[in-house]
């Protein structure tokens, strides 16, 4: 493997939308990485900041991600679907433990159209590293959403 010294962060979003079992859509999107999660990543290099990107959020917003971005554009903060601490592990895509693997399974417990999805290294406020909007996932209760979020560092 040649190591040249550039370094890049490569995210990607899959959305699993299931009812009564049944697997109503699938989507996998890139995503978009924001300037401040940048500045946290260099951070943690090298421990100016500490903890690691461990959350994952959704929003009912269709406003396009932008890498200014800090927030969610509407938070969801009921119906099952508020921040939820994520399954965190490494993978491989290249090489081994090269990409970040969070994962979360949603339950709804009331009808929402979820649209935006986002990393967060607090279980509120903190510094969202991702966002990216996608098809509305139209959840009814007891509907799920299986969130997988892969980050590659290449």
């Amino acid at each position: 493997m040649k190591l040249n010294g550039i370094v890049t962060l490569k995210g990607q979003f899959n959305f699993r939308h299931y009812r009564n079992g049944k697997l109503l859509s699938e989507e996998t999107i890139d995503n978009t990485i924001t300037t401040v999660g940048i500045r946290e990543v260099a951070g943690l290099i090298n421990e100016v900041t500490s903890g690691g990107f461990k959350w994952i959020g959704l929003g009912s917003s269709s406003t396009s991600a932008l890498a200014a971005d800090t927030d969610l554009k509407a938070v969801i903060t009921a119906a099952g679907l508020a921040r939820a601490a994520a399954t965190c592990t490494r993978t491989i895509t290249t090489t081994a433990n090269d990409t970040a693997q969070l994962l979360h399974t949603f339950t709804a417990t009331n009808t929402q159209a979820v649209k935006e999805a986002a990393i967060f290294d607090a279980a509120s406020s903190g510094i969202m590293l991702a966002r990216q909007t996608f098809t509305a996932k139209n959840m009814e209760s007891s509907d799920t959403l299986a969130v997988t979020y892969k980050i590659k560092v290449a």
